[in-house]
């Protein structure tokens, strides 16, 4: 089938603001405002952050970076990949899972692509020496408190979703997730022992003003480039964060009067995506239950392994990222699949540094591949080709070269 003629939607990439901050400034009340990389540059030459972490992360990422190189130059693009380390391979080398390089180097570049960090063998290390808490310094680190995770169901996949097929013909879904805020960051936090001598764990769902303030007006930004529909996600019946957190975007809304707010509670609303994940467009909540639901979501369209994320703030390089973890039982066995981080790459291109023509062949290239029947493992069904994910890296690179570029 020509890459042409390919049917896939992909509003999910496609229907929010490139790259897009939102004002602070009282004379430029909530108007949108781009990042500096996504104004047309001088040179299209872009420093890239290549962070492959841990587990299948080098994997899935060499194939991204390859995937990633070969369409921008197609399209006159020349990037300068640097490599750092992040995770557990910072700890092993470093003895800390962010080194202080790691995030000077990222915070100078125009972009980033992480592959995946964590996996058995720092499970038990305290805190702070674990992989998973150098991705949370990371992300405090680049100030990107807005993470979206699209879940879309690609037509050749339909039959690998454990949903009927009626129920997931046409899912198409943003969820809107905050990043820096939360029980994830709250204090105080920590161990202690209560009034009757008993060791206790406890930390702090905590949330300021500003911080909902600026992730719902992002998520409603969206929602009104994409079906007018935004859904909050709290637990407003027994938690006074989640209080807190309707009452603010209630006020937000008034600001947006032609998108249509529904609430609902996150015990509700995971069980909706599974029942009628159609009645949802857009889902703003907060990063615990965001970090739950978009998992959840991402299962609906058959495989974790199929879903990139991009995580934005106010200013900087953006992060991007596949959702999927670092799957050691399977690394370095060629059995990953890296379309997630390739599809990520293609929002990096896009949301991270404005180039449209080179993301879109990305895109097409991820399509065409399915329509050609290769897949790996977590999405092979009956009468298409199982390979490998090397293979399927060198399958998308034929796809992205067999492209006509698109006209200027």
């Amino acid at each position: 089938m020509a890459v042409a003629s390919l049917q896939f939607p992909v509003k999910a990439f496609r229907s929010f603001p490139q790259n897009f901050h939102l004002s602070s400034s009282k004379s430029s009340k909530h108007r949108l405002v781009r990042c500096s990389a996504a104004s047309p540059p001088s040179k299209r030459n872009y420093s890239i952050t290549l962070l492959p972490g841990d587990g299948i992360g080098p994997e899935v990422t060499a194939v991204a970076k390859n995937v990633l190189d070969l369409a921008g130059s197609l399209e006159g693009i020349k990037f300068n990949f640097l490599e750092m380390l992040l995770g557990g391979a910072a700890l092993d080398e470093t003895g800390v899972p962010l080194p202080e390089e790691t995030l000077s180097v990222a915070k100078q570049s125009d972009a980033i692509l992480l592959g995946a960090i964590g996996g058995y063998k720092w499970d038990n290390n305290e805190k702070r020496l674990k992989p998973e808490t150098g991705l949370l310094q990371l992300r405090e680190g680049l100030k990107v408190f807005a993470n979206l995770r699209p879940a879309i169901v690609f037509p050749q996949l339909m039959d690998a979703s454990t949903l009927k097929r009626e129920i997931v013909d046409g899912v198409d879904l943003m969820v809107v997730r905050e990043l820096t805020g939360g029980i994830y960051f709250g204090k105080p936090r920590g161990f202690g022992t209560d009034e009757n001598g008993e060791e206790t764990g406890f930390n702090t769902e905590i949330y300021a003003a500003h911080e909902i303030d600026r992730i719902t007006r992002f998520a409603f930004e969206i929602a009104r480039k994409r079906r007018g529909k935004l859904c909050s996600v709290d637990k407003a019946n027994v938690l006074e964060a989640s209080m807190f957190w309707r009452r603010r975007v209630l006020a937000m809304a008034q600001e947006y009067p032609d998108v249509e707010l529904s609430h609902m509670y996150v015990d509700n609303a995971s069980m909706q995506l599974v029942r009628y994940p159609k009645q949802f467009d857009t889902i703003v909540t907060n990063n615990i239950f965001g970090d739950i639901l978009s998992d959840e979501a991402a299962m609906i369209t058959g495989s974790i392994g199929m879903l990139p994320s991009a995580s934005l703030g106010n200013s900087g390089p953006g992060l991007f990222e596949p959702i999927h973890g670092s799957a050691p039982d399977i690394a370095g066995q060629d059995k990953a699949n890296p379309f997630a981080t390739v599809l990520s790459a293609a929002m990096l291109l896009k949301y991270g540094l404005g180039e449209d023509k080179a993301a879109e062949r990305i895109e097409n290239a991820v399509l065409d591949t399915l329509n050609r029947g290769f897949r790996t493992a977590d999405i092979y069904s009956a009468g298409t080709k199982l390979v490998g994910c090397t293979q399927i890296g060198e399958e998308i690179m034929k796809s992205v070269e067999s492209q006509v570029p698109a006209a200027v």
